[in-house]
């Protein structure tokens, strides 16, 4: 284990004050860590090119089967293969082809030959029209606003009280509620269900939402005060939060995917097989969103959930040692490696690199793991690497309220150079 470099800041926590699990802190070399994952980082992107495009393609090619297959036989009586083929198309053309391109994991790679120079860039990709939202990536979240919530916030206060999918947080009062466990677990599995219309659609559009009356100069002291409330399907129609209605979010957020998925792609159906068969299409797409949802779960929302993982009380500037430091500490990875493996995860089992470095290809991820992994064990940082389903148990333990997260104790090293307040 390294030596430390880093001076304590006044107030610091002595080492008899840190719980066992957080020793290892105490003689944590954070500079030399974070110059070295910051060094990885500029490399892996500089290595970028031809090979990242080829592999683009193929994973675009695999979404696009997936949904080929499924819209094909959609007519059938309603089964497991349909169901499954529409699921995965849509989870990998978020998880993987969305996600990556919407945070400029292309833009140093020509995507020519994959389906043009400018489709596969962030800003260009589903952006900017209707149009583009159902020729690119057409789901329950506006692309816009997923940008804002995950990519501008979420990234840049992983772990923090303003991270809006703090999980610990969002469900504190199902945490601390005195409901019966089996009560718990079935709101549990509701919200696997469901959470990408009843929580995700409605809370990344809060975020696009309060950005742009923030960008006209139309911010009041109320919504201010309610930037941090989560807002859900329920609590939309409840009116919760008054400056942004119902009709609103149905037009401009769920209105289109209600529009594109139950009703425009299950039409030909009807025309051409008739009512019966466009029962059964319907009944299809209906069983495939909800398990895209509860797969979505499963890969998602177990990435920054356990106890063992960190909460923070304080920010940090993005690209610096305790930037990165966060990225692996308050992360978990899961089973990774071949495309096969990575493609059922959706690419979220290398949510540490990702954390670390947001701005990379599907490729690089995987040539980063083992790396990052090293320099991880070099330092003595805590590296989370488990089955998805372990990570699962460890998430709804949190959600339930049977475990918490862990704290990161605060003035064992000197952080205040990295925050971006002082």
């Amino acid at each position: 284990m390294c030596n430390p470099t880093n001076k304590r800041s006044s107030g610091a926590v002595k080492r008899h004050q840190l719980a066992k699990e957080d020793m290892w802190i105490e003689d944590l070399n954070l500079d030399g860590f974070g110059a070295e994952m910051k060094a990885l980082g500029e490399k892996l992107q500089k290595q970028q090119g031809k090979e990242d495009a080829v592999h683009l393609r193929k994973i675009v090619n695999w979404s696009r089967a997936f949904t080929v297959l499924g819209l094909l036989t959609m007519w059938m009586y309603p089964n497991p293969f349909t169901v499954l083929m529409i699921s995965l198309g849509y989870f990998t053309r978020w998880t993987m082809i969305a996600h990556h391109t919407c945070h400029g994991g292309y833009e140093n790679v020509d995507t020519t030959n994959v389906g043009g120079p400018t489709v596969y860039k962030r800003f260009k990709f589903a952006w900017g029209s209707l149009y583009r939202r159902c020729v690119d990536w057409m789901d329950w979240m506006q692309p816009e606003a997923w940008d804002m919530e995950h990519n501008r916030t979420h990234h840049y206060k992983l772990g923090e009280d303003e991270d809006p999918d703090l999980v610990e947080r969002n469900l504190e009062n199902l945490r601390s509620s005195s409901a019966p466990v089996w009560l718990k677990y079935m709101m549990v599995a509701f919200f696997m269900a469901t959470w990408k219309w009843f929580y995700y659609a409605p809370n990344t559009y809060k975020q696009l939402k309060y950005a742009e009356l923030r960008r006209d100069g139309k911010l009041t002291a109320k919504i201010k005060s309610q930037k941090d409330i989560i807002l859900t399907f329920k609590s939309l129609f409840i009116g919760d939060i008054d400056w942004i209605s119902p009709t609103e979010f149905l037009l401009r957020i769920a209105g289109p995917m209600i529009a594109y998925n139950f009703i425009i792609i299950p039409l030909p159906v009807y025309f051409l097989l008739g009512y019966r068969c466009y029962c059964y299409a319907l009944i299809n797409l209906v069983l495939a969103d909800i398990v895209t949802n509860i797969h979505g779960f499963i890969a998602i929302v177990t990435n920054h959930a356990g106890d063992d993982l960190y909460r923070f009380e304080t920010d940090c500037r993005a690209n610096t040692p305790t930037f990165f430091l966060r990225a692996v500490i308050s992360s978990a990875n899961f089973s990774c490696g071949t495309d096969f493996v990575d493609l059922w995860h959706g690419w979220l089992n290398y949510q540490i690199e990702h954390h670390a470095w947001p701005h990379l290809s599907m490729r690089s991820y995987q040539k980063a793991q083992p790396l990052c992994q090293a320099i991880c064990k070099k330092y003595g940082v805590p590296y989370v690497k488990e089955n998805v389903i372990w990570r699962l148990k460890k998430t709804v333990d949190i959600m339930i309220g049977a475990s918490k997260m862990r704290r990161w104790p605060e003035g064992v090293v000197d952080e205040s150079r990295f925050r971006t307040h002082s």
